[in-house]
């Protein structure tokens, strides 16, 4: 079992910026892939970013390639999201998962754990 837990969401002008940490229980962290996923009001639950055991591998969505950045730190069984030059398009709960698989995972039907997610809101 990993428990996850995401922190970091908040209210934000456009062109701001914010950092999601997502700390997770367990003595495994450093075999998950990660992910951080999104779901605006009305629309379905999408992939923002997705980072290998190591590290060494991210993915991105278009829609944020080039303001967002994952990153893990499997010493403190922690991912991070960072978001630079924020749109109000950004706007939505940000969820953190884990998957045991290997290989990056990029549908939210194939992730193993979630956790309860942070609201991102940027205002314009």
């Amino acid at each position: 079992q990993l428990q996850l837990v995401e922190s970091g969401g908040g209210l934000v002008q456009a062109g701001g910026s914010l950092r999601l940490s997502c700390v997770a229980s367990g003595r495994t962290f450093s075999t998950y892939v990660l992910d951080w996923f999104r779901q605006a009001p009305g629309k379905e639950r999408e992939v923002v970013a997705a980072i290998d055991r190591s590290g060494s591998t991210t993915h991105y969505a278009d829609s944020v390639k080039g303001r967002f950045t994952i990153s893990r730190d499997n010493a403190k069984n922690t991912v991070y999201l960072y978001m630079n030059s924020l749109k109000p398009e950004d706007t939505a709960v940000y969820y953190c998962a884990a998957d045991l698989g290997a290989g990056l995972k990029l549908s939210p039907r194939t992730m193993d754990y979630w956790g309860k997610g942070t609201l991102v809101t940027v205002s314009s």
